[in-house]
């Protein structure tokens, strides 16, 4: 992570495509196209490679999170549980329908805890939406046994974790709908775009009208199709498309070099009975995206985080401390920041945030730094940032 590291012959050809014929929208132009469709045969490529039924490619992840919900039935008024620790746009996606996020705590998955998601359910909850941070999974059997005990949605936020399993199923395709992005920086790039992905034949047909305007795309004349129902353009262009179909075609690639950056890193820091690792769920396996680990303190988090910088040693988060990624620091949405009136739906519904606390949720944040895994490098240069951060470790505890 991420794939813009690779870039190479196979991205350009694709791309070249595209430039060649002049066509950059998915839809129409058929003659112009000289047999290309790059966003139909990225969304065939995805359901091959996440052996699911259904994909539905959109312009971001953020957008694809949005309209998974919609797609859900989630509008004005309802409640999506969500975790505490995830990307700022997971609860602007939910807000984004008139919805209202409501954040619990994580446990040692740095994901949903389960028993924090059973106690905040209530009459207005429709769905629960496990993000898979940093490349690993949720319980995902928990989550979707209450979800199923509560008759709510299960949406899978995995954005960040394309490539890791769970229980021989793809994350993103174990609960009802599944959201991927695939921005500059993730394992897989597109430049920007996202997909939707499901098992629900009625869901995808929702979607492929939903994210063009509510085009039923019947027939061959654009002009002359008919709207079902109001939709909005999330439509990816052909030149991303373009640059995302090479890429995943060489996910598993890319996962395995990921594997054996983080084992050489996390075999390294196991000499430390000081350092301890996330728990990655029974019968999951990460995309090693990320190397996350726990040190005994935030004090000892923060002085490790900082000699990696003095040593040279990027990437390397300590979100307890980050603007985008924790509540701690999510000052505009506790405080309502928005450009647009809300409804007092959402006024009432993000209430709590005033006084809520999540110490449950510091516990582990506070001691987590969290690595990100590099396709560019190479084992010399791994085995080197390996003794520069166990240096940096040793300075600190």
């Amino acid at each position: 992570m991420p794939g813009f590291e690779s870039f190479g012959a196979l991205e350009r050809k694709e791309v070249e495509d595209v430039l060649d014929n002049g066509v950059l929208m998915r839809y129409g132009f058929d003659a112009m196209r000289n047999g290309h469709y790059k966003a139909q045969s990225l969304e065939n490529e995805i359901q091959h490679t996440l052996e699911v039924n259904h994909a539905q490619l959109v312009t971001n992840g953020t957008a694809a999170v949005s309209v998974a919900l919609a797609l859900a039935g989630i509008g004005a008024g309802d409640e999506v549980i969500m975790p505490c620790f995830t990307f700022v746009a997971s609860f602007e996606a939910i807000m984004m329908l008139g919805a209202i996020p409501v954040l619990v705590d994580i446990d040692d998955t740095l994901t949903l805890n389960p028993e924090a998601v059973s106690k905040a359910i209530t009459s207005k909850t429709k769905a629960i939406m496990p993000v898979h941070m940093c490349g690993s999974m949720a319980n995902l059997d928990a989550l979707m046994a209450i979800a199923k005990d509560h008759n709510l949605k299960l949406i899978e936020d995995a954005c960040q974790a394309i490539g890791g399993t769970y229980k021989g199923k793809y994350l993103g395709t174990y609960g009802d709908l599944g959201c991927f992005s695939f921005d500059f920086v993730k394992t897989i790039t597109c430049g920007e775009g996202g997909a939707v992905v499901t098992n629900n034949a009625q869901y995808a047909k929702n979607a492929d009208l939903f994210t063009d305007h509510g085009h039923d795309h019947i027939g061959s004349d654009r002009g002359a199709e008919l709207h079902p129902y109001l939709g909005y353009n999330f439509r990816i262009s052909e030149l991303n498309a373009a640059v995302g179909l090479a890429q995943i075609r060489r996910l598993k690639d890319f996962i395995a070099i990921q594997k054996k950056n983080y084992t050489i890193l996390r075999e390294a820091l196991s000499v430390f009975p000081e350092v301890t690792f996330r728990t990655v769920p029974e019968g999951g396996e990460e995309s090693y995206a990320f190397l996350n680990f726990f040190l005994p303190n935030l004090d000892t988090a923060r002085k490790v985080a900082s000699t990696f910088k003095e040593s040279g040693v990027d990437a390397c988060f300590h979100y307890y401390d980050n603007n985008w990624h924790y509540i701690r620091k999510w000052e505009h949405l506790k405080d309502i920041k928005t450009l647009y009136p809300v409804s007092n739906d959402v006024k009432n519904g993000l209430a709590y945030l005033q006084t809520k606390t999540f110490d449950a949720s510091d516990h582990f944040i506070g001691r987590n730094i969290s690595c990100l895994i590099k396709l560019s490098w190479t084992e010399q240069q791994v085995r080197e940032r390996a003794q520069l951060m166990v240096d940096a470790i040793k300075q600190s505890l």
